[in-house]
């Protein structure tokens, strides 16, 4: 109970100085979101519509730095995030909804098969040394080592132009398909998402079998897997003592990896136009819309602050050594 609360304290303090840095960044960015806003719309407006300009984008003049500094706070704690003017003037917090939930379900299911493909290839890889399995290792590595952009455009141009077996861009036919828990619409998203999905697992298969292949040989040899081995055990016995030791540093490493799944695909969806939040994020940047940056920026903050309290909780948990060290 001591380490969860030591370390909650811990997480609640860094999303503080978070939200804190959210706040300030965009005001040190040249440039002003009210003004912008007023040159999108393309029109002039009486001194009231641009007070309230200024009220909604969060830059009163009358008021202090501290004074927008507290109305900031007390707008995330009432779970408002402004208003995106590059949407049409809607929530922050709506267009976000719309287009977060497109990473997680790609990014979130790509990285889990990513890891429970290389754990399963790097387990077998160390315990039978010298089979074909350790082949993998060179090709995935080689993936790895590509630039994330350039092995996407790679599938792109051989799967997508060449060969016409994928589409190249969107996330689903905008002109065929209607959003929501339909067959047509899901089995047109998980065709459009093959390709994304398939450059995240190449480009991180390789991480999880070097890691799990470097343990397992560890493992291996540590006296109570010889001892399990020298008492006759059954061989999955075994390999599964040694497993659940080896695997602790990938679990670790796995939560760490859910935290990035909000903002880790920034370059996989530009490439191929995919709506999620990276995608989202560069459309803002390149209209200046404070509002929204800001607040993607905050949810991807908070989002790696919670995947982290979660990774260290569980490996708390997994490993009674930590526990005494605290």
């Amino acid at each position: 109970m001591h380490v969860f609360l030591r370390r909650l304290g811990f997480y609640v303090v860094a999303a503080i100085a978070a939200v804190t840095l959210d706040f300030f960044i965009p005001r040190l960015v040249p440039g002003d979101p009210v003004l912008t806003a007023l040159a999108q719309m393309r029109g002039s407006l009486p001194p009231q519509a641009l007070h309230a300009l200024e009220l909604q984008y969060g830059g009163d003049p009358n008021s202090s730095a501290w004074g927008e500094y507290l109305h900031f706070w007390n707008m995330i704690l009432h779970g408002d995030l402004g208003y995106s003017m590059s949407s049409g003037n809607v929530p922050v917090s709506e267009v976000i909804g719309q287009h977060i939930w497109w990473t997680v379900i790609l990014v979130g299911l790509s990285t889990v098969i990513s890891f429970v493909v290389g754990t399963a290839i790097g387990t077998l890889a160390a315990w039978r040394r010298g089979s074909w399995l350790e082949t993998l290792l060179p090709v995935t590595t080689f993936l790895q080592a590509m630039p994330y952009f350039f092995l996407a455009t790679l599938l792109v141009l051989v799967f997508a132009v060449k060969l016409g077996w994928f589409p190249a861009i969107n996330g689903y036919d905008y002109l065929n398909s209607t959003i929501g828990l339909n067959w047509p619409f899901l089995k047109d998203a998980l065709y459009h998402g093959i390709l994304p999905a398939l450059t995240i697992v190449a480009a991180s298969l390789a991480g999880w079998i070097i890691g799990m292949r470097n343990m397992m040989v560890t493992v291996r040899d540590e006296d109570y897997v010889l001892l399990a081995e020298a008492e006759g055990l059954p061989q999955r016995r075994v390999v599964w003592y040694a497993v659940r030791n080896a695997v602790l540093p990938q679990v670790s490493s796995f939560a760490m990896a859910l935290s990035f799944v909000v903002g880790g695909s920034l370059l996989t969806e530009i490439v191929f136009s995919y709506p999620g939040i990276g995608y989202t994020l560069l459309a803002a940047v390149k209209n200046l819309d404070y509002s929204l940056v800001q607040g993607i920026f905050l949810v991807i903050t908070l989002v790696v602050l919670a995947a982290n309290f979660v990774a260290d909780i569980i490996y708390v948990l997994l490993d009674p050594r930590t526990r005494q060290e605290a």
